[in-house]
């Protein structure tokens, strides 16, 4: 048993709490991993505010990390000890039958018991102050150490900064996927991308690397226009300045609509109005933000009969343990990037100074 550190969330609403945490050596067919780095995420903080209908408590969040394989349990063997990985949300088995589809990257191996918070036998690897701690996302990167499924972990390139890679385990692999594997921008086209954050980022990068030759960003906070055009925006516009919805405006402005959109909120009427400045006859959109439970998306129907799509994606499309090894090459080989997307780093004791960051659009 090792003990270390971890941001534990004690209660939903209330802050994380650094504690020191008891990690069980892993079982059969799981990994435990020396923490080297995380990125916090919206996904968190959702969790976090006790909006998650399966959010459970107390528990150790995170999903966007990287770090060291401490140890193993039996029958592993696409990992060893000291190789450099990513823990993933998403993981790929490679034998059940959304694995075995390429039209999908939705493993469903482990799903029931990830959702419950616990690792796939049914028990936690936690413990703190004589109590169980519950797992996140299958990954709870949080924690100075954790233990993942063996199919919940990508070997990575031993060179990578893991302080930069960490942010492949969600954010920008996400965006990018539901750009250039979602929508399948194409050369030429015209793309709309409403919220700027990290995964808006993301998506507009994965236009411009797709060679759409205008890319509009949508963003109600201003301060994030300058960064979305370094990253590939051609223009950037606010849903306040007109008395018009933005969908309107869109449509006046491109001629008839744009040819993908994307939705990178989490918002049902935004995710409407994403689809409604699609043009007639093409036009596809992608709801890439996850809205809070219970919401729900509505259109008129004639919108899809008059030929537009809706679309969703989750982590991009992207198969994971074949595909993050891939996107980090891409990145040490500069075809994507990654650290222009780090805006503060900070100890792991600040991290709820981190989530205000975020919260704050900093």
């Amino acid at each position: 048993v090792i003990k270390c550190k971890a941001a534990v969330a004690w209660e939903a609403g209330k802050p994380l709490s650094i504690e020191e945490v008891e990690v069980a050596p892993p079982k059969a067919h799981e990994v435990r991993i020396k923490i080297i780095a995380t990125a916090v995420c919206h996904t968190d903080a959702y969790t976090l505010s006790g909006a998650d209908p399966e959010g459970c408590f107390p528990v150790i969040l995170g999903h966007e990390g990287a770090g060291i394989v401490e140890s193993v349990g039996e029958g592993v063997t696409k990992v060893k000890k000291g190789d450099t990985v990513i823990p993933l949300y998403i993981p790929q088995c490679g034998e059940c039958k959304f694995c075995k589809n390429p039209k999908t990257n939705l493993c469903q191996k482990i799903r029931i018991t990830q959702g419950k918070g616990v690792m796939p036998d049914g028990t936690s690897r936690f413990t703190c102050k004589g109590k169980q701690i519950y797992h996140f996302m299958g990954t709870s990167t949080f924690s100075e150490y954790t233990v993942v499924a063996d199919i919940s972990v990508a070997k990575i390139d031993a060179a990578a900064p893991l302080d930069k890679v960490c942010l492949l385990g969600c954010g920008i692999s996400t965006g990018y996927g539901a750009a250039v594997n979602t929508a399948k921008v194409e050369p030429g086209s015209t793309c709309a991308v409403f919220g700027l954050g990290g995964v808006g980022l993301a998506v507009i990068m994965g236009c411009k690397i797709a060679g759409a030759s205008r890319i509009i960003g949508i963003d109600i906070n201003k301060d994030k226009y300058a960064k979305a055009k370094e990253f590939g925006a051609t223009e950037c516009i606010s849903p306040q300045d007109s008395k018009k919805p933005i969908q309107e405006v869109l449509v006046e402005m491109t001629d008839g609509g744009v040819d993908y959109s994307f939705e990178c909120i989490g918002n049902v009427g935004v995710m409407r109005a994403a689809l409604e400045a699609c043009h007639k006859g093409w036009g596809v959109s992608v709801i890439v933000g996850v809205a809070a439970a219970g919401q729900e998306i509505s259109t008129r129907p004639f919108q899809l009969v008059t030929g537009r799509t809706w679309k969703g994606t989750a982590f991009g499309g992207w198969k994971s343990v074949d595909n993050v090894p891939k996107l980090v090459t891409e990145y040490m080989s500069k075809k994507i990037k990654v650290d222009e997307f780090v805006t503060h780093t900070l100890p792991f004791d600040k991290i709820n100074e981190a989530f205000e960051q975020m919260h704050s659009g900093k």
